[in-house]
This record gives structure tokens, sequence and C-alpha cells, in this order.
């Protein structure tokens, strides 16, 4: 096992469960009394800010009454530039052999600003040793390969028509397998093979959806596929029906502004519109606009500005049935 080991990302529960694993991969048979040191962002306070050196100093204690030490830094987004690492890459240039180190770059309790990578300096020094970042976070396209993994390493196995139950209920929020996956493992026992009916009672509410599903299913005109993934993205994401109609908004905005535009294709109309990146959610609204027409796309806007005024105080109605409202005549369009 490599004399250091580097984990990142946003996704806390994901993270935790990538640091655990590498931690009891690195004890082996060692107790975590004697040989395990965990320090925290409260552990580098010193009288005039933060310092890396305490983890340094763990680091370099030999191990007493076991064979190796295990140390594990979390919270490292605290030192972003290359002066605050220095005194942890100096020790990496000559790390001690009897200590398996672990850093975790992620944001403590008291950090307010967002975080970014790690620094040069740092990078540098962990490629001279071979060592690359491990992101935990996982994007929709790697789910599924993400999941298969997580439960071919539990030992369970499922049917293809749980596995795809399972995929499409977790959604975006993959951190909730590791719940499910200890539920189904205390209740049936690893190297078991589960169908639907045995891992459907631990699944608990939908999971969220990314918001271009529901851009998707209302372009589809399927008002029931449109609902369903409005609710999941209320209750699995705890979206508020305002930050759902935001979104709504600006895909709308792109279809009203591309409609009449003289635009030759999906790069024309992204720089019209100020995109950078990936074109395709241009081609999309692009699509859509020119199914629907100018008169549709009005009327669409129109029901857009009422639900907007209706969630900030214009009705009494509950604003999630506000919002189904909306979503079901958008769909009709």
């Amino acid at each position: 096992m490599a004399v250091v080991q580097v984990f990142s990302g946003t996704d806390t529960v994901l993270l935790d469960k990538a640091v655990r694993d590498a931690v009891k991969e690195a004890l082996g048979d060692e107790s975590a009394d004697f040989a395990l040191a965990e320090l925290t962002e409260k552990d580098y306070e010193v009288d005039d800010g933060y310092s890396i050196s305490p983890l340094v100093d763990a680091a370099q204690t030999p191990p007493m009454l076991t064979d190796r030490r295990v140390v594990v830094g979390q919270h490292l987004a605290r030192f972003s530039t290359g002066d605050t690492v220095e005194p942890l890459a100096a020790y990496l240039s000559n790390p001690l052999e009897t200590t398996r180190l672990i850093l975790v770059w992620s944001r403590g309790p008291a950090l307010n600003r967002r975080t970014s990578g790690l620094p040069k300096k740092l990078n540098e020094v962990l490629k001279t040793l071979g060592v690359s970042v491990t992101k935990t976070d996982v994007n929709q396209k790697e789910s599924g390969a993400w999941i298969d993994q997580q439960l071919a390493e539990l030992g369970l196995s499922l049917d293809n028509q749980a596995r795809r139950l399972l995929g499409e209920h977790l959604g975006d929020d993959v951190n909730r397998l590791v719940g499910i996956t200890r539920s189904l493992l205390a209740t049936h026992g690893d190297g078991s093979r589960l169908g639907v009916d045995e891992i459907a009672p631990y699944l608990g509410s939908a999971g969220d959806v990314p918001p271009w599903d529901l851009t998707d299913a209302i372009a589809s005109g399927d008002t029931q596929a449109s609902l369903s993934t409005c609710r999941r993205m209320v209750h699995g994401g705890e979206r508020h029906p305002l930050a759902i109609l935001a979104s709504l908004t600006n895909h709308y905005a792109r279809m009203a502004s591309l409609d009449g535009a003289r635009v030759s294709g999906e790069r024309d109309a992204a720089a019209l519109l100020g995109v950078k990146g990936s074109t395709y959610p241009v081609k999309k609204a692009m699509q859509q606009a020119r199914r629907m027409g100018p008169a549709s796309v009005k009327r669409a806007w129109g029901l857009l500005a009422d639900a907007d005024l209706d969630l900030r105080g214009g009705t009494a109605a509950d604003p999630e049935q506000v919002l189904e409202v909306l979503i079901a005549r958008l769909s009709k369009l």
C-alpha cells in the first residue's frame, strides 16, 4: 500500500465511506486504539490562524506497540496555497515508511469559502510519488457502474429487474446506496441474490433527478411523467418550488430568445445566448421552440410569469400545487 493516499469530494457520505474503507485497509490487523490518529480542522488551529504542521508532526511520529501508524488528515481544503502546504510537501519528499498517511481534501465546519483543488506544489510532489487524487463524487453517467461495483464489493447480488429499480429510484442521490445496502446486508446477509420484492421495502422515497429530466418530460408531452419527476425533485431532492421554477424559466427564456432569431445552428445559437461549454442544452431549446411555435412559447412564458407571482404570495394555494399545475399546463403545450 502507498505511504500516502489522497481523497476529495463534495458528497460527504461518499467521501466518508471511501476514507473509512482506506483506513480499514491501512490498519489491517492493527488496533485502531494504538495505530490510528485522525486530525480535523480544530487540530490545525494555532494562535494566528491554521497550520498543517500538527498533521506533519503526527505523520513523523514513529509507531508505538504497533508495526505502523495510520494518520488521517481531514478538512485539508483549509490549506489552499503553496506556502500553507510547504511542511507537508517537505515531509512527502522523504516520508516515514511506517506511516500510512491519508489526506482528505474536504471543507471543515469553520471554512465558509468555496474550495478549490490541491495546491500546485503538493500536486507536483504527489506526481513524483506516483500518487493520484481519488475523487469520490459520482456523476450521472458513472452512477450505474459505481452502484454495480459497490454491490459487488459488499457481496450483494441483484437480479436485472431489482438492479434497474434501484438505479432509477436512487437517481442523482447515489449516496443513499450506502444506507440501503447496510440494511439489506443486515437483513439478508452477504452473498444473497435479491429481487424486487426483497429490496423494495428498504428504498424509501425516490431520490433526486437532474433538472433536464423535468424539461425532457415536459417536452415529450407526458404529463404524468412530468409530475412524477417534479415530485422527485421536491421530495427526493428537497428543492423548493421557486428553485424548480427558476430552472424552468431559464430553459424557456432560451426558447423565447431563439424564437425568430437568425441563427444557422446550435453554435450560433449558443453565441447569441452567451452559453459557453456544451451546446447540447441550446440544441434542445432550439428543437423544442420549433416544435411548439411562437404562440405556444409565448403562452408558456405567460404561465411561468403567473406561477412566479403565485409562488411569491399571489395565492393561498400550496406552492407544490402551484408548481404541479404549471407543469401540467406546460406539458400540454
